[in-house]
């Protein structure tokens, strides 16, 4: 356990092109931790983490375009990818064989997220439609209708009962899943909202947008309860802690920084990548942070427990 942020780990070209998208996942059969990264190269990559290290476990071929969003169910098991070529593709982690592609339209899917229960896939359109793919049947269940711009964020609040998605616009809509009703509008940003995460106990909402901010807001209420400043241009990703202490973001400026959910201040800043840092997570412990970007590089921190 380590009493202060550092970096613990570099892998550098780890892919052939921008990485756009990591996650990071455990599995529930045998604890073992998988990150998974994609790429403008149009490859998904599947890595072990074990003894403080990545290893090359998979490179999943499929994908005509680059890679956009990816996300791994929430027992371990499997992955899901989007791409410019508006596929989705389901992975087995186990294999490394693809399981399911789901034609989600011209030019239609760009994030995408597994439902908590791991039984959907949702995803943003260009329509600025949620569409919720199901795992099992690989094919579109429903939509909720943002009537809105271009969706390029989404995500399941932890408990199953809200979906968020961020327009290119800077509209934020909060859904009620069970009955499909758009609950919330937020208008805190007046650009794109490139990523946005709920604490794990589902009360906030975190927003990151081109506008450099990061807002938070109170979900039951749709009130903003703060806005973050600290990053020198476009927020790019953000990420919860398991702990519901602290989350992460990161930016074009190069940076990843860390914020105390409590006091809302910034308590760490990595300066590690060379280009813009398009994608961050936490581990399920939240003892590690993974960070990803233009530079091509995948980066593991190490934060104090």
């Amino acid at each position: 356990m380590s009493t202060q942020y550092s970096i613990l780990f570099k892998q550098e070209h780890a892919h052939d092109d921008a990485i756009w998208t990591a996650a990071w996942g455990k599995s529930e059969s045998d604890g073992s931790e998988t990150i998974i990264t994609g790429s403008l190269d149009d490859m998904v990559k599947v890595w072990k983490w074990s003894d403080e290290k990545l290893e090359l476990q998979w490179t999943l071929e499929g994908h005509q375009l680059g890679v956009v969003s990816v996300d791994i169910s929430h027992n371990g098991a499997i992955a899901a990818s989007s791409s410019l070529d508006a596929h989705i593709r389901v992975w087995d982690l186990d294999s490394g064989k693809p399981i399911k592609s789901m034609d989600a339209g011209p030019v239609d899917a760009w994030s995408v997220a597994f439902s908590p229960d791991s039984k959907h896939i949702a995803t943003g359109s260009h329509h600025g439609k949620v569409n919720i793919f199901g795992v099992e049947s690989g094919k579109k269940e429903y939509s909720l209708d943002t009537r809105g711009k271009f969706i390029l964020s989404i995500a399941y609040s932890p408990d199953g009962k809200y979906l968020a998605s961020g327009a290119i616009d800077g509209i934020i809509n909060i859904f009620d899943i069970a009955t499909g009703k758009l609950l919330h509008t937020l208008e805190g940003h007046a650009m794109p909202i490139r990523s946005l995460t709920f604490s794990p106990d589902s009360q906030l909402l975190v927003t990151a947008s081109d506008d450099g901010y990061i807002k938070i807001y109170d979900v039951q209420h749709a009130n903003l309860a703060a806005t973050l400043s600290g990053h020198g241009s476009w927020v790019l990703n953000v990420a919860f802690s398991p702990d519901n202490t602290h989350f992460v973001s990161s930016s074009s400026d190069k940076s990843v920084k860390v914020w105390d959910a409590g006091t809302r201040a910034c308590i760490n800043t990595f300066f590690d990548h060379q280009d813009q840092v398009w994608s961050v997570k936490y581990n399920s412990k939240g003892s590690k942070i993974i960070s990803a970007g233009d530079d091509r590089a995948i980066h593991i921190y190490d934060c104090p427990m």
